[in-house]
């Protein structure tokens, strides 16, 4: 996935509850980390990003059941670019996870 614009995407855009709740769970990300490796618990990683992955899956299916909710809309480019940098900031801190068990990610399924 190319980042082209997507830094200065309008993510004040994103006003949906569950765009929120992603976003919100995602800025947790690095104190998530330096609590599990303090703890010697990386479990909570894991969990970390099932929960990561089942919120962007929660929010995709939304996205097919009401229009407005879709990632790429034809009508609203702003909007798309900021919903694609969600996507990427999803797929970072996912790639990030994986990184800590020496997991290399798809690069496409």
């Amino acid at each position: 996935m190319s980042d082209a614009g997507l830094g200065e995407a309008p993510l004040d855009r994103l006003s949906d509850p569950s765009e929120i709740a992603l976003i919100r769970q995602l800025a947790g990300w690095p104190r998530l980390v330096e609590a599990a490796a303090e703890a010697h618990e990386p479990h909570r990683i894991a969990f970390y990003l099932q929960e990561v992955a089942a919120e962007f899956h929660m929010l995709w299916n939304k996205g097919k059941d009401e229009a407005t909710l879709r990632f790429i809309l034809a009508s609203d480019a702003e909007l798309t670019r900021a919903r694609l940098a969600l996507v990427r900031g999803v797929a970072l801190v996912i790639a990030s996870g994986l990184a800590v068990f020496g997991v290399r990610p798809a690069q496409e399924m």
